[in-house]
């Protein structure tokens, strides 16, 4: 780590990302098998700045079996819900008391702004809270039954087993604990195939959760390549359960890989949502909303608002204030204290959200922001609008996942038509909807075919919500209550009184 930005580091985080890294399997930290590691970008400048090994399916082996163990013998498997409980609250106290190590891992692994990714380590930890609370409230049911006889009939919830978890890069620490903390919530135990672009945080929790008292092999974490560790881990016969979050195209592969033993298959996967304003909405407020909807996270969020609807009497006045609002945010460095926005993740995903962009103004979009110069090192896209943009153009259809928005003026009062452009996507993960009518926003709601819809509001990143897609945004739901569905299985017992 060379450049003088990282002179902005925190001594214990400094030391963790120059430290020698391994791979957490049954309570031990361990080498790959095949010895094998790879390299660490930070975004932000594109240098190396650690190095992981490069797990590949006989770690992944290694992993399961010691989930294996851990969740059929030992401590784990005969502990009781109010003390998960407790392991979980303290895990929550750790990684608040380690938040600003957390924070500026995340912005040089992931590159986004510290002052984000603090935010970030307050939601984690509530995030576990809300989840441990839980695990002492999660009970069957007695069942009335209709046959001759009298019966005893009830039902009961149990864990699924042995959970394989593959995450993304875009929260690489908020999506670890929205996946490890239901499943340990309910007694099941983990396999965690971080994203190899920002394997670091993954391995740091890994830490923490030993430091909170975990036994071992309850939560392992593999870092590797999508393509060698995380197919093994979605294709390992003893894995009982796999949750991805991801690209729909690699969800699906996911899927394809888990028909071998008909595991259980969560996927939390693309989206291409919509955000509607009307003329009677509060622009003072739905405008820099708009802009965040997109901006936020330099535009790498699954539900990011990438297709903006403006009421053609306020279209003008929104769009302008949009643009703006993007032209002022301050693109760098996610350790620069003055940053908002920060880098995109790789050269790769550079090269992608630029070729869109050039794409759309050759299909005849007009392309609005401020143009800027960057660090030739780090792989920042400015703040984009494209307005004049129709369903036919790539930029209208696909995911873009970078801080570009297309925005298109509508005049209809029909609900129904309104609803329908809405839903003229493969995806269906959000909508927003900015309205002072009480009526048409809960209308309009209705019809829209999303997981989630927000009104006056953007995405609401609350624990009790549970959060998911229709159609090709994915199965399950996560957050809220709904996400121990996806963690246990439910077992019906009759007993025959007579």
């Amino acid at each position: 780590m060379s450049s003088s930005i990282y002179e902005n580091l925190g001594a214990q985080s400094a030391q963790f990302i120059r430290a020698e890294h391994r791979m957490l399997i049954g309570g031990r930290w361990v080498e790959a098998f095949s010895g094998k590691t790879f390299d660490v970008f930070d975004p932000g400048t594109g240098e190396v700045v650690a190095c992981v090994p490069e797990g590949e399916a006989a770690d992944i082996d290694l992993a399961v079996q010691a989930a294996r163990r851990a969740f059929e013998a030992g401590d784990w498997a005969r502990m009781k819900p109010a003390d998960r409980t407790r392991l979980l609250l303290r895990l929550a106290d750790l990684i608040e008391r380690h938040g600003d190590e957390l924070a500026e891992i995340e912005a040089v692994d992931n590159g986004k702004p510290l002052a984000v990714a603090r935010r970030g380590i307050a939601g984690t930890a509530e995030m576990v809270r809300y989840m441990a609370g839980w695990a002492t409230k999660l009970n069957g049911e007695s069942v009335n039954l209709s046959v001759p006889g009298e019966w005893h009939a009830y039902t009961t919830r149990e864990a699924v087993g042995v959970v394989g978890q593959i995450i993304p890069w875009n929260f690489p620490l908020s999506m670890a604990i929205w996946k490890i903390a239901p499943a340990l919530t309910v007694g099941c135990t983990v396999v965690l195939k971080p994203a190899e672009q920002t394997p670091l945080n993954a391995l740091r929790l890994g830490q923490i959760i030993q430091e909170a008292g975990f036994p071992d092999g309850v939560v392992n974490i593999v870092t590797g390549f999508g393509a060698t560790a995380g197919a093994a881990l979605a294709a390992h016969p003893d894995v009982d359960k796999v949750a991805f979050t991801g690209s729909t195209e690699t969800g699906k592969r996911v899927i394809q890989a888990a028909l071998g033993n008909l595991k259980k298959v969560s996927l939390e996967l693309g989206g291409k949502s919509p955000v509607f304003v009307f003329p009677d909405a509060n622009l003072e407020l739905a405008t820099p909303g708009a802009a965040n909807a997109i901006f936020f996270n330099s535009g790498q969020v699954c539900s990011a608002g990438s297709r903006l609807f403006v009421h053609k009497t306020v279209f003008d006045r929104v769009i302008e204030g949009v643009i703006e609002h993007g032209n002022k945010l301050k693109v760098g460095h996610g350790l620069d204290p003055a940053s908002q926005v920060g880098p995109l993740i790789s050269r790769q995903q550079k090269q992608r959200v630029d070729g869109y962009i050039r794409q759309g103004e050759e299909e005849g979009a007009r392309r609005f922001g401020e143009q800027r110069a960057f660090d030739a090192g780090g792989y920042f896209v400015a703040p984009t609008v494209f307005v004049d943009t129709t369903p036919d153009m790539s930029i209208y259809r696909e995911e873009i996942f970078g801080p570009v928005v297309c925005a298109m003026p509508f005049d209809d009062d029909d609900l129904d038509r309104i609803a329908a452009e809405a839903n003229r996507t493969e995806f269906g993960l959000f909508a927003g909807i900015w309205t002072q009518k009480l009526g048409l926003a809960h209308k309009l709601a209705r019809r829209i075919k999303a997981g989630s819809v927000s009104v006056n509001a953007h995405m609401v990143n609350e624990p009790a919500l549970p959060f998911g897609g229709y159609k090709q945004s994915g199965w399950g739901r996560e957050r809220g209550r709904e996400v121990f569905d996806l963690y246990t299985s439910v077992k019906s017992i009759a007993i025959n009184l007579d």
